[in-house]
Order: C-alpha cells, then sequence, then structure tokens
C-alpha cells in the first residue's frame, strides 16, 4: 500500500513522469548494460532493446501500476504483475537484480527530470518502485517453488522435426540430462536459449504444443529479420539448447465460466496456443461449445492445419470457421469479421496473432457487446498492449 506521504507527491508527479518514462527507460537500459554487460547474456532479449519493444514495455509496466495503486489504494493491478512475473521467471529473473535495475533506472530518472527529481519526488517514486519489485518477487518466488526442479534452465535436444505451413518448423525435444520435468499446463510457453551467431546467449519465448509428458513440442515460424529464429527455426536433431521450465498465465482454469460458449481466435503462427488448448478440451471430456476462428493469407500458409482440424473433429460441440484472405478456400474470404459469427455477449474469447490482427478482433468484439473481461490473449514479445489498454 502506497503510503499517505507520497501519494500526493504521485498524484502530482504521474503526469509528467508518465509522459517521460518512454524517454528515461531506453536510457536506464544504456546504463545498466555498459555497467552490467552480463546481463545480456541469456537475460535480456537484445533485439528486443534494439527494437524498443522491452523499453517500452517497462515504462507502461510502471506507469500502469503507479496509475493502479493511486486510483486503488487498498489493491494492485494483478493482471499485469501476474504477466510479468511470469515472463521473468522463465528468463530466470533473480530476486538480487532488483537493486540493480532500482540504481540505474533512478539515475535515468534524475538525468531526465532534473531539478524536478527533489529528493520528495525520488522518496516518493522509489517506494512505488519497491512496491511493485516486490510483488514481483513474492510472484516468482511462488512460481519457482512450483516447479519440479531448482534450476531456471536445462538442457534439451532436439528429437524430431517437422515442416509445416510457410516457413514453419515443429521442433521436438527432450531432456539431456536427468532433470526432472515439470508438467505444463495448455496455453503456458517455455524459453530457449541459444547461442547468438557472435556467441551471445539470447533468449526466446515460444508457447508449448501437446506432447508426451517427457518431451517439449513448439512450432517456430521464420522471421528473416529476426536474430534468433533462423538460428532455431534451423535446429536438427541431435542439437542440444536451454530450455526453461513451463511458465505463462493464459491458461483455460480460471478465465471466465467452465460452462460459457469459447472461442478461439488465430492467425498464423498464434495457432499453437490453440491447439494446446483444443487438446486439454478433449482430453478433460469437455462438453463446451467450442468455436475456432483462424485467419491466413492461404491455406498452405496455415501452421498445423490438418493437427487442428484433427482436434475440433474430436470435440463433441466443436466447430472451425476460417477466412482466408488471398482465395476463395476458407469459409470466408478476406480478414476476420465478427458481424458474421454471431457471438453471445455471455462467450469466453481466447486471441494469439498478430498483434494488428488483435487489436482489430478485440475492438470487433466489444463493439459487438462481448465485455472486455471475457477476452483474453497471448502475445509473443514483450508484452506493450496490455499495458495500454
Amino acid at each position: 500500500m502506497l503510503s499517505e506521504k507520497s501519494r500526493p507527491v504521485i498524484e502530482a508527479t504521474l503526469p509528467i513522469v508518465a509522459e517521460r518514462i518512454g524517454h528515461i527507460t531506453p536510457d536506464f537500459y544504456e546504463r545498466m548494460f555498459a555497467a552490467r554487460p552480463d546481463l545480456m547474456d541469456g537475460l535480456f532479449s537484445r533485439s528486443s532493446q534494439l527494437e524498443g519493444t522491452q523499453p517500452k514495455a517497462l515504462a507502461g509496466s510502471i506507469a500502469v501500476f503507479a496509475s493502479y495503486i493511486v486510483e486503488h489504494p487498498d489493491s494492485y493491478p494483478d493482471e499485469v504483475l501476474s504477466r510479468v512475473a511470469h515472463k521473468h521467471a522463465s528468463l530466470g529473473l533473480q530476486e538480487n537484480e532488483y537493486p540493480t535495475v532500482y540504481k540505474y533506472l533512478f539515475e535515468a530518472i534524475a538525468a531526465d527530470l532534473g531539478e524536478a527529481a527533489t529528493e520528495e519526488v525520488v522518496d516518493a517514486w522509489s517506494e512505488v518502485y519497491w512496491l511493485m519489485a516486490n510483488a514481483l518477487i513474492k510472484i516468482e518466488k511462488g512460481l519457482y517453488a512450483s516447479q519440479a526442479n531448482n534450476v531456471t534452465h536445462a538442457p534439451f535436444k532436439v528429437v524430431d522435426r517437422q515442416e509445416t505451413g510457410d516457413n514453419v518448423v515443429v521442433l521436438t525435444f527432450e531432456p539431456a540430462d536427468n532433470t526432472p520435468m515439470t508438467e505444463a499446463k495448455a496455453g503456458q510457453y517455455i524459453s530457449i536459449i541459444t547461442k547468438a551467431r557472435d556467441g551471445l546467449r539470447q533468449p526466446r519465448q515460444y508457447t508449448l504444443l501437446p506432447s508426451d509428458k517427457n518431451q517439449r513440442r513448439i512450432g517456430v515460424k521464420l522471421d528473416p529479420n529476426g536474430e534468433m529464429t533462423s538460428i532455431i527455426h534451423g535446429l536438427k536433431i541431435g542439437d542440444v539448447v536451454e530450455i526453461s521450465n513451463p511458465y505463462g498465465d493464459l491458461t483455460l482454469e480460471g478465465f471466465g465460466s467452465a460452462d460459457a460458449p469459447l472461442y478461439l481466435f488465430s492467425a498464423g503462427i498464434g495457432v499453437t496456443p490453440m491447439i494446446s488448448f483444443l487438446n486439454e478440451l478433449i482430453e478433460s471430456g469437455s462438453q463446451r461449445q467450442v468455436t475456432v476462428v483462424h485467419a491466413d493469407r492461404r491455406l498452405d500458409t496455415w501452421p498445423l492445419r490438418e493437427e487442428m482440424t484433427e482436434l475440433i473433429e474430436k470435440l463433441p460441440h466443436g466447430k472451425l470457421i476460417s477466412f482466408i484472405e488471398d482465395e476463395e478456400t476458407g469459409d470466408y474470404r478476406g480478414r476476420v469479421d465478427i458481424a458474421k459469427l454471431g457471438i453471445p455477449a455471455e462467450a469466453n474469447v481466447y486471441l494469439c496473432g498478430p498483434l494488428p490482427f488483435m487489436k482489430g478482433v478485440r475492438s470487433a468484439l466489444v463493439d459487438a457487446g462481448v465485455p472486455a473481461q471475457n477476452i483474453n490473449y497471448e502475445i509473443f514479445g514483450p508484452d506493450q498492449w496490455m499495458l495500454r489498454s
């Protein structure tokens, strides 16, 4: 809970800090990596720094947290904290790194705000930082304690490789040592650490596909401009990588009514969490009304189409609707049109795909009467969308 001493200071300075935080966070990362280049090896994504997505995500999380605790003095923004903590845990972030972040973040704040960064202002925002940090540390400790082992990453080897769709490869991994494996929940993801071409270890997150309990299975879409996807996409049988325990709070449990109609919207490689959900629904004997809506350019660019179709056919009340942009091979041609679907307001909805796709679908769903709290999503990479919406 924010102290009564700090509350008016935060209320007064929140507009200027929220306005400047997007300038502060890039300076913070530059300062921190100059002093601690080791943090870029295996923990932080270099491309997320270069593209600016990670600094923007950090800026958004701080602004959202501060705004929330001012408006809701007796609670925290649990959704934001949970999503950030799961991502931190997948990277193996430890409690002892939070003072490092604090040091260089507040150096950057002081440099940017200048004379406005009075002792009173710095003290108040320090309180906000440590309220957020300690809340994250508590969640992350719980996540680490829930695992079947006490390591952040373990070696896994590639045992199978299958190509599907447009430049998508499905990789299956098995443990390369005796580290116990935590059973994953449908919708969760792992971090994979591999070496970049200059030898720097870099993490990337991938949603888990259904697999045997002693395996991890992912789908990787090749990004010609990506630093690491070409390396991971090119892994061969026998190659060994570091893989984290499973994390992620995009799961079927605890979200909406278990009896409500379920709508799964995906585009491109966004099929991966949906396939995991479908598999879980089948294994649990679910009787729910399940509608999968998939968007793609062509049928041959649709990743894992056969696997998705087979799973839907196994559900007693499963239905597939496709929107194909470039040809007359789907149920509809063009982009997803919510008006054609007749989605009931009580539906539970999951989204995964490119950010413009999810933004468009979410906006159309809300306009059609689906409550925003009934819409959940997964985003690949640093989450900036949630922090603005």
